[in-house]
């Protein structure tokens, strides 16, 4: 017997025996053993070499999302582990929508990764084939936000390219802002934004619920200095404002139920507003096709034909 069938004979029966453990060729004519581990988030070792190979592909790092509180149980990475260090990822998160009164079970995928060196080995196909396997028949749909480089890639595994809407409109307000800022640096702050959103009863067309913290790891990396407050109405705001127009992310209140009060409160230097939410009353608003840089929506699953037939779209905030 040659070496090379003598180490797949080997790697065959310890595979066999273990189960969980795994085997590619390596450039030496040996094998890697590897693993596909899920929900790791609490093991210290194998978040740091997940944020890590984030950091290196995306420039994004979870570590104080993870220390914040905020990485729970519905981001959920499924990684490809060769001695203790994570080299590929794909990461499940748990995307519940309200639309029409009911909840719908989606899921994004998102952080799909590869370390230089393990690529081309067929290493996101196994852990696509995971996915597959823990989630078949318990959700409603899977979608995704792929880079346009990989647009054959994804169809391989049964998803569709989708279209993505945008709704705006022009303002007429009158009058002074009447908000104030609300810096996310802090736990004081991040708590009333957090009490804002389980107390909420504004809604708009298609809706994410039951991941908050999703959303806050936006508020408390990116966009610290985007939250906006209406102490009258107990009202939050997540929006940027750049020169004349203004785009709001998502707004929690107890009382205002419509986008424009809330547009009128931030005053008359406004002209224009675009939303990065589907607006209950669609009919005042001008829609519009769109496609950000470098990253195309994919879907798969007939409920998420309701994407195209509705005009709706993901959150802006919904994105992992």
């Amino acid at each position: 017997m040659n070496y090379m069938l003598f180490c797949r004979t080997v790697a065959f029966y310890i595979a066999f025996s273990l189960k969980t453990c795994y085997f590619i060729p390596n450039t030496q004519g040996g094998m890697y053993m590897y693993q596909v581990i899920k929900d790791y988030r609490n093991n210290s070792v194998l978040r740091h070499s997940f944020n890590e190979l984030a950091s290196e592909t995306f420039g994004i790092d979870f570590e104080d999302w993870y220390q914040n509180g905020f990485w729970g149980e519905h981001y959920n990475p499924h990684s490809i582990v060769i001695d203790n260090r994570v080299v590929t990822n794909v990461s499940v998160n748990v995307t519940d929508f309200l639309f029409e009164g009911n909840i719908m079970h989606f899921l994004q995928l998102g952080t799909v990764m590869t370390e230089k060196s393990y690529r081309n080995r067929g290493l996101i196909r196994r852990i696509m084939n995971e996915i597959e396997h823990d989630y078949k028949d318990k959700v409603d749909g899977i979608y995704l936000f792929g880079n346009d480089n990989v647009l054959d890639f994804y169809p391989k595994f049964g998803f569709q390219k989708s279209k993505e809407y945008l709704y705006e409109k022009e303002l007429n307000n009158t009058g002074k802002c009447q908000l104030e800022k609300v810096i996310m640096d802090n736990p004081d702050a991040w708590h009333r934004l957090e009490q804002a959103m389980q107390n909420n009863s504004f809604h708009g067309k298609f809706d994410m619920v039951g991941n908050p913290k999703l959303i806050m790891f936006y508020v408390t990396k990116y966009m610290q200095d985007s939250v906006y407050y209406h102490k009258d109405s107990d009202t939050f705001i997540i929006a940027e404002v750049e020169n004349d127009t203004l785009f709001i992310h998502n707004i929690f209140s107890c009382s205002q139920d419509t986008v424009d009060a809330v547009t009128k409160l931030f005053g008359e230097d406004l002209k224009k507003v675009t939303l990065g939410f589907t607006p209950q009353d669609t009919e005042t608003y001008t829609v519009r096709e769109f496609h950000e840089d470098d990253c195309t929506f994919f879907i798969r699953g007939e409920q998420l034909q309701i994407m195209e037939e509705h005009k709706l779209r993901i959150p802006s905030l919904a994105h992992a």
